[in-house]
């Protein structure tokens, strides 16, 4: 069952150190230097079946980046703001299909979650499947005010989608975050820039301060990104990264969560700060 599964008083969440953030006028300064678009102007590349490619990297870094392609990108701006607060809760089945889709490298394989964009109060409920192809699929209903629960709307839309019944799902893991949207001007590619994220599962919290998860959605899969291009040469890499199933790993260790050591190890690692400057 679910609850036996993610809490055990044995087994306490994982825990990591305290590392600081960078300034948030660092950041802001370098967006007041992009060109400004609004979400109108950026419906061309909203990207809903497209390839991601993803980089874990400390907020330092991710504002060396950033500093030298003020010119590739522009920055989505709403009401003035350019950085946005996000809550997502993710829903799974009792036996966490979802979550061992992932970690057992399955294909297809899919997530759902309600998230509501906190500046503007629109919610949607949102299905992914990450296909065969390497593909990821996003299908949205929008809701009619934020909500923590699937109506029967919310079910009908997620029974034509997947592959279990929506009366099965349960809410597992809350997270937020605030996000930056960057458009690059040379290609159909949106890079989306996550920081401050915070998980909460059950009674259990934990917080990634200083950590910066970049996602790059591009239309065809290409390493020619300028964000990617720009990354190496500070020696970052590309990585896998779920913040569903790394919620997951780290507030419930009863939980299977081998095939995500990786990811658990390079953010052990950002903290210890061994990884490259």
């Amino acid at each position: 069952m679910l609850n036996s599964k993610l809490h055990d008083a044995s087994l306490p969440p994982r825990s990591l150190p305290a590392i600081a953030p960078v300034a948030h006028k660092t950041l802001s300064n370098l967006l007041a230097q992009m060109a400004p678009v609004s979400l109108g102007e950026i419906q061309d590349v909203a990207l809903l079946r497209r390839f991601d490619t993803k980089m874990v990297l400390r907020e330092d870094q991710l504002t060396r980046v950033l500093a030298q392609l003020r010119d590739a990108y522009d920055v989505l701006e709403i009401t003035g703001q350019c950085i946005h607060r996000y809550h997502t809760r993710y829903f799974d089945t009792p036996a966490l299909s979802f979550y061992h889709q992932h970690h057992n490298g399955q294909r297809n394989r899919y997530k759902v979650r309600i998230r509501t964009y906190e500046d503007s109060g629109l919610a949607f409920l949102e299905v992914k499947c990450k296909t065969n192809q390497d593909i990821t699929i996003k299908e949205r209903l929008r809701l009619p005010e934020p909500t923590a629960t699937i109506n029967a709307e919310g079910r009908r839309f997620l029974d034509a989608l997947l592959p279990l019944p929506a009366a099965t799902l349960l809410p597992v893991l809350g997270n937020a975050f605030r996000r930056v949207t960057l458009v690059s001007k040379q290609r159909a590619e949106r890079l989306t820039l996550d920081l401050g994220l915070s998980f909460r599962l059950g009674g259990s919290g934990i917080a990634l301060p200083g950590i910066a998860i970049v996602e790059i959605k591009q239309a065809a899969y290409s390493l020619c990104s300028e964000f990617i291009g720009q990354a190496r040469k500070l020696g970052l890499r590309t990585t896998s990264f779920s913040k569903y199933c790394t919620g997951v790993a780290l507030l419930a260790p009863k939980v299977k969560h081998n095939a995500f050591k990786p990811q658990l190890g390079l953010l052990d690692r950002i903290f210890q700060g061994e990884n490259n400057s």
